[in-house]
C-alpha cells in the first residue's frame, strides 16, 4: 500500500500543474457609465527631437541660420579651385520674426564654393523617393550666379541633385524637385555656388514629396500612421513642460508658430540643456509644426483638439518666473485668440488667418488647458483669471486644471480641494513611478469623489530598470504594470474622462527623456510593448463599462489578476480586459449574467513575453507583439487559460444582438 501511494505521488508530480481556476461574474445585462469618446487619447511634446527630426518632415537643420551658433549644422566647402567667404546679415529691427540670413561671397568660376548641412542626425532618404528642395534668395552683386543641390552619402557620393538659377535682386522663394537613387540613414545635402558674385540665402529646405496626406513642408507620414493606427481620441499638444518654459520669453507662444512659415519666430527648446547628461545644443523650435498643424493633425485622426496655453507661469522647478496678476491680460487674451482661431468665423481677425492657411472650416475646439504642472497658490489665482475670462466669454469650452508634477501629497491634495471648490470640470493627473505603484493603483480612482471634477490622466508611463540601449526602459514589465492600470481607468469610465501616456516621440540618437511610446530613427520607426498596451485599449474601447467582479469585487490585483470589461453597443458585443502580471499560468473561468454568450468562440489578442524585461528594437520590432487568439464558449461561461505576463483582449457577441 505504501508503495503504491509512493507511485501515485511520483506520477502526480509528473504532471503539470493546473492552475486554480479564479471565477468571474459578467453582468452584461448591466451596462454601466458611458466610455467617452476621449477616453485614451495621445500626448505630443517637443522633446527627443519629437518635432523638428522628427514629426515635421523638414531634412535641413537650422534652416534660418537662427540657432545661437547661426552656422551650426552648416559646413562651408568647396571644389576644384573655387574660393569664397560667408557673413551672417542681421535684417533689423522690423524683422523679428526671422532676424538673420546668411550671406555667400563666391569666386567659383572654376570649381564650386558651397555650404554643406548635416541634418538631424543625418538626413534619412530613400531610393526612388522624390525631394523638393526651396530657398530664399537674392543675388546682392556679381554676374549671374548658378546653384547645384546635392545629396550625398556617407562616402560623399551625389545620390541626387538638380539645378537652380535666374536670382535676382529681390528676395524670392525658388524652388526644384529631383529623385533619390540610393537609400541612407545619413545622407548630407550639399548646396553649391557656380560663378563669382554674392547671393543672400534664407530658409534652405529640403523636404520628401511624401508626406502625411502628401502635404507641402508636412509631416512624416510613418511617425503619423503609427498614431493614427491608435485611434486617439485626443491630441494633446504642445507639451509639457515646453507649454511653460524656463523663463517666460521662452514659452510656448502660440502666435508665433501659425502663419507663414518664413515668419515664424524660433526659439531655443528648452530640452537643449535640461538635461547634462544628455546635451542638445542643436535643439531648436522652428515651429514648422505650429498651432495650426496641431489642430489639422488631429482633425486628420477624428480626435479632439487639447491644447495647453501658459498661464503666466515659467516653470517652478527652474526660474520659477511669474507675471503679476495686473500684468495678465496679454496671456489672457492669447487663449481668447486662440479660441477665435479655432473656433471663429471668417469673418474674425483669427478666423481670417486660419482660413488663410488651408481651413475655413472650424476646428471644433472643445477642451483648452489652463497651465502644466503648476502648483501653489499663485497657480490658483491664475487660473480663477482665466476662468472668469473664458466662461463669459466662451462658456462653451471646457477648461482643464492641474493637480501638479506628483500623484499625491501637499501640492495635490490643495489643488483638488480649489479646483473642485471653483467648479472645475477636469483635473489633470500626472504618474511616473515604478511598475509596482502602477499596479498596486489599480483601484486608485474606485473611492474617488464623484461629485467632484472629473479625471484627466495627461500624463502616464511606468519607469523601471534600463540599460544603454535607447529602447530598454520600455521594457515588458513596464507595459504590463500600465496595462494593470489601465484596466482601473476603464473600470472607473464615469469619473476619468480622458488618458494618455507621455512622451509620444524618441529619436533613439537624439533622446532626452526615456521611457517614451514610439521610437524611431531617419528611416524607421518601433512601436514599443506599451504602445501596443494603449493599441489594445484604444481600439477596443467600446461603449459601455460592464461590471466583471470577483467575489463580488473588482479584480484589482487579487492573485495578480485584473480585468475590466465593456459593451460595445452597437456590436452587441462584450470586450474583456484580463491582466496577469504573475509568473505562473492562470485558470479564470468568466460567468455571463442576465443574458448568455452567442457563437461558439471569443476572439481576441494576446500581448505576452516571457521574460518582463524585454523590450522591441528598431533591429527587432516584434519581440513583443500582438497575437490572436480564440477561445471556446459556452452558453453562459468562457474559460481563458491566461499566461504569465500577459494582457489578453477578448471579444464575445451576446444573444440579442
Amino acid at each position: 500500500m505504501q508503495k503504491k501511494l509512493w507511485l501515485f505521488c511520483i506520477i502526480m508530480l509528473q504532471l503539470p500543474l493546473m492552475p486554480f481556476a479564479q471565477t468571474l461574474t459578467l453582468a452584461a445585462d448591466q451596462p454601466g457609465a458611458p466610455i467617452q469618446s476621449t477616453m485614451w487619447g495621445v500626448f505630443f511634446e517637443d522633446i527627443n527631437f519629437g518635432a523638428d527630426g522628427g514629426l515635421y518632415a523638414e531634412l535641413v537643420k537650422n534652416r534660418s541660420f537662427e540657432f545661437y551658433k547661426p552656422l551650426m549644422g552648416w559646413t562651408s566647402v568647396s571644389q576644384g579651385s573655387a574660393k569664397g567667404d560667408w557673413s551672417i546679415i542681421r535684417r533689423g529691427e522690423q524683422y523679428t520674426e526671422n532676424p538673420t540670413f546668411l550671406r555667400i561671397m563666391a569666386q567659383a568660376t572654376n570649381g564650386a564654393y558651397g555650404f554643406s548641412n548635416e541634418g538631424f542626425r543625418g538626413m534619412g532618404v530613400r531610393e526612388g523617393h522624390r525631394y523638393r528642395f526651396s530657398v530664399w534668395a537674392r543675388q546682392k552683386s556679381g554676374a549671374a550666379l548658378k546653384m547645384r543641390v546635392a545629396l550625398v552619402d556617407t562616402l560623399g557620393r551625389e545620390i541626387g541633385g538638380a539645378q537652380l538659377d535666374g536670382f535676382t535682386k529681390d528676395w524670392q522663394q525658388h524652388e526644384v524637385s529631383f529623385t533619390c537613387q540610393a537609400t541612407q540613414a545619413r545622407a548630407r545635402l550639399q548646396v553649391w555656388l557656380e560663378g563669382e558674385g554674392t547671393l543672400d540665402v534664407d530658409m534652405v529646405s529640403l523636404f520628401p514629396h511624401d508626406t502625411w496626406k502628401n502635404r507641402p513642408n508636412g509631416l512624416r507620414a510613418d511617425l503619423v500612421q503609427m498614431i493614427a493606427d491608435l485611434q486617439p481620441g485626443f491630441v494633446r499638444f504642445p507639451g509639457g513642460c515646453v507649454v511653460e518654459g524656463r523663463e517666460l520669453d521662452m514659452r510656448y507662444q502660440w502666435k508665433k508658430t501659425v502663419g507663414p512659415i518664413e515668419k515664424r519666430t524660433q526659439i531655443v527648446n528648452r530640452w537643449n540643456t535640461e538635461f547634462s547628461y544628455r546635451p542638445a545644443p542643436d535643439y531648436f523650435q522652428s515651429f514648422g509644426v505650429g498651432f495650426f498643424e496641431y489642430f489639422q493633425l488631429a482633425a486628420d485622426l477624428g480626435a479632439e483638439p487639447l491644447p495647453i496655453i501658459n498661464c503666466g507661469m515659467a516653470c517652478q522647478f527652474n526660474t520659477k518666473e511669474l507675471v503679476p496678476m495686473d500684468e495678465l491680460s496679454p496671456y489672457i487674451q492669447d487663449a481668447l485668440d486662440l479660441i477665435e482661431f479655432a473656433n471663429g468665423s471668417v469673418e474674425t481677425t483669427w478666423g481670417r488667418l486660419r482660413a488663410e492657411m488651408g481651413h475655413p472650416e472650424p476646428f471644433h475646439l472643445k477642451y483648452l488647458g489652463i497651465g502644466n504642472e503648476q502648483w501653489g497658490e499663485q497657480y490658483v489665482e491664475r487660473f480663477r483669471a482665466f476662468a472668469e475670462a473664458l466662461g463669459a466669454a466662451h462658456p462653451e469650452i471646457t477648461l482643464v486644471g492641474g493637480s501638479g508634477p506628483y500623484n499625491r501629497g501637499e501640492w495635490f491634495d490643495y489643488l483638488w480641494s480649489e479646483f473642485g471648490q471653483m467648479g472645475v470640470a477636469l483635473i489633470d493627473e500626472h504618474y511616473y513611478a515604478p511598475p509596482k505603484w502602477f499596479m498596486d493603483n489599480a483601484g486608485r480612482y474606485d473611492t474617488y469623489d464623484r461629485k467632484g471634477p472629473r479625471v484627466f490622466a495627461g500624463e502616464f508611463a511606468a519607469h523601471g530598470p534600463d540599460n544603454p540601449e535607447p529602447t530598454s526602459r520600455n521594457t515588458w514589465l513596464s507595459a504590463l504594470a500600465e496595462a494593470a492600470f489601465m484596466t482601473g481607468l476603464e473600470r472607473n469610465a464615469d469619473l476619468v474622462h480622458l488618458s494618455s501616456y507621455a512622451p509620444l516621440l524618441a529619436h533613439v540618437e537624439a533622446w532626452q527623456w526615456r521611457p517614451d511610446l514610439i521610437w524611431f530613427d531617419n528611416l524607421e520607426v518601433v512601436g514599443t510593448p506599451n504602445y501596443y498596451v494603449q493599441k489594445i485599449f484604444s481600439t477596443n474601447r467600446g461603449t459601455h463599462v460592464l461590471p466583471l467582479l470577483s467575489a463580488g469585487a473588482p479584480l484589482t490585483g487579487q492573485d495578480s489578476l485584473y480585468a475590466s470589461a465593456v459593451l460595445d453597443e452597437p456590436e452587441q458585443e462584450v470586450i474583456i480586459k484580463l491582466v496577469n502580471t504573475a509568473g505562473q499560468r492562470k485558470q479564470v473561468e468568466i460567468q455571463v449574467q442576465g443574458t448568455s454568450f452567442a457563437g461558439q468562440v471569443a476572439t481576441g489578442q494576446v500581448l505576452s513575453a516571457e521574460e518582463p524585461l524585454l523590450y522591441n528594437t528598431l533591429a527587432a520590432p516584434q519581440r513583443i507583439y500582438p497575437q490572436e487568439q480564440h477561445w471556446p464558449v459556452q452558453a453562459n461561461q468562457l474559460s481563458i487559460e491566461i499566461a504569465p505576463h500577459t494582457l489578453l483582449v477578448a471579444k464575445v457577441r451576446i444573444s440579442g444582438g
